[in-house]
């Protein structure tokens, strides 16, 4: 679902420029780059909030990153349940069934032409501001920053589905023929504006109208994650640091409200209300005991329960559940990230106890392939928790508005663990890693080498899942073609007491090597006489 959003004349959206409930006003308002937008600092301010709505198109409740579907759904943590062709239906069951579906003509996890357009707007506000704007320089410089910010947002999206792409540096025009920059290029890019950002963003906003807009911190945060992606280890691991020096952020103590927002976690969130910009990720994820019935689209998979330790830190021995007539598996002993990220059979959500099994109450589960959609049923056994808002009860007559925390503490310390690890720091890459787990009482993990590389994986799985990272890490690992590579997803189907492992794929699911660089999409290749495809698309 493409998200929609509201396009008013610029006086209409002065006017409502302040908010009621003091969060800054995020109605998108890029449609003027001309002399207009610097007639008043309220205007301009306004025109750069429309930037900030680039964090919501390309969140797990946005569109850009895989055309509404989650990317868990590339991996073995995640399956849409329906065969029939859609958008969060069969579309990515088709991608991981059939990686050939990748081609210069399209891809759905690409965003190409949507982050070029982007660009585009924010170089001409810049250029715009050069020629027109009359405010101080302080102001100018603020203006600068958050737009540099999202522009090396942007840039970040692109780089890590195809590693050099176009550099649109000239403000005045982005030329219609201009040749690829290099990966190093590209990363020195979105290195420069973050760095601008970081060097010009304030630490705090003293204004409550500014409440919600960028700070230094969410500037260093972010730099965290994309010096990860660039292998520039030495950033990364200072950006993290100097977050973390600060002393402005904090795990909180409930690892369920680590993602609810307005806390000390979130370093970077955008906000949403009910009359917009809102979402319909509860609507899209819900059980059909919940009220809506066409939910239930995509749920977890048993191999991302299994991921999960216990409580007291030991692995949990599924293999006695690995069968086709099974007793119910003692999830209450699994550690607390699961219960509050997984609905599982026998947990209590919106008040009932979770079936989740063949002609269920609360949870009906079905097989996969029995219908062409999901209709609110699972195919796994499970449903997704995390993110979703469980107070939420009025789902066809309510919109969702819980926040996307686009950043938050808990990925700033890993960030940090995974620097220093590759810095050969392993005292402070255990200690970091450690602070995650301590929240959730889970014992210290020291190992060393590839183990500890092994152990940080599986904590960073478990930590930041169905947050839309997992997918792109084992990507910019280079282990996609490793493992996910002639592997199935599996489930169970429940009926009364017993407990069937179930394959819910009934086909391998694959990864194509040369995918982890996209191709150049042909729209792109038909109009640059300078763009050459990139070696493995040719």
């Amino acid at each position: 679902m493409k998200k929609i959003f509201k396009i008013t004349i610029l006086a209409a959206l002065v006017a409502g420029f302040s908010s009621c409930d003091d969060w800054l006003n995020l109605t998108p308002t890029d449609t003027l780059t001309s002399k207009v937008v610097w007639e008043d600092e309220a205007s301009a301010d306004l025109y750069v909030n429309g930037f900030y709505t680039y964090l919501s198109k390309y969140s797990q409740f946005g569109s850009l990153q895989f055309q509404g579907s989650l990317t868990e759904s590339l991996t073995d943590a995640f399956k849409y349940g329906s065969y029939a062709l859609g958008h969060k239906a069969g579309h990515p069951n088709n991608y991981v069934f059939n990686p050939t579906t990748v081609t210069s003509a399209g891809c759905f996890y690409d965003c190409w032409s949507d982050a070029y357009d982007e660009i585009r707007r924010m170089n001409q506000f810049l250029n715009s501001m050069k020629k027109f704007s009359k405010f101080d320089e302080a102001q100018n410089i603020k203006l600068e920053a958050q737009t540099r910010f999202f522009r090396a947002f942007v840039y970040f999206q692109l780089a890590k589905r195809h590693g050099g792409v176009i550099l649109h540096t000239d403000l005045a025009e982005m030329k219609k023929d201009v040749a690829c920059s290099t990966a190093e290029e590209t990363w020195n890019l979105i290195e420069s504006d973050l760095d601008y950002a970081i060097a010009n963003l304030p630490e705090a906003w003293p204004s409550s109208a500014d409440k919600g807009r960028l700070t230094k911190y969410a500037a260093l945060a972010f730099k965290s994650r994309a010096m990860l992606y660039a292998e520039r280890w030495q950033k990364a691991y200072d950006a993290a640091d100097e977050v973390i020096k600060s002393g402005k952020f904090a795990l909180v103590s409930d690892y369920a409200q680590a993602c609810a927002g307005n806390n000390s976690e979130a370093i970077l969130e955008f906000d949403y209300n009910k009359i917009g910009p809102y979402h319909l990720f509860d609507r899209d994820y819900c059980p059909l005991s919940d009220g809506y019935e066409f939910g239930g689209l995509g749920t977890p998979t048993q191999e991302m329960v299994e991921c999960y330790e216990k409580a007291d830190g030991t692995k949990m021995d599924w293999t006695p559940y690995h069968k086709a007539d099974a007793s119910r598996p003692p999830y209450e002993s699994l550690e607390p990230r699961f219960k509050a990220s997984i609905i599982y059979p026998g947990c209590t959500w919106k008040g009932h106890v979770m079936q989740n099994s063949v002609n269920g109450t609360y949870g009906m589960f079905m097989a996969y392939r029995a219908q062409p959609y999901t209709y609110g049923y699972t195919t796994t056994g499970y449903y997704l928790r995390k993110l979703m808002d469980e107070s939420h009860t009025d789902l066809k007559g309510v919109n969702s508005t819980q926040p996307w925390i686009e950043i938050r503490y808990a990925e700033v310390l890993l960030n940090k663990a995974e620097a220093a690890y590759r810095l050969n720091k392993i005292g402070e890459a255990q200690s970091a890693m450690n602070q995650v787990r301590a929240r959730v009482n889970l014992p210290e993990k020291n190992s060393t080498g590839d183990q500890w590389f092994k152990d940080y994986r599986n904590e960073r799985k478990v930590e930041l899942a169905y947050e839309g990272q997992l997918f792109w890490d084992m990507r910019r690992w280079k282990l996609a073609h490793i493992e996910y590579n002639n592997y199935r997803c599996h489930g169970f189907k429940i009926t009364g007491d017993k407990y069937e492992y179930i394959d819910v794929d009934y086909q391998d699911r694959k990864f194509l090597q040369k995918t982890y660089i996209l191709p150049i999409p042909d729209s792109e290749l038909q109009n640059n006489s300078l763009i050459v495809q990139y070696p493995d698309w040719l």
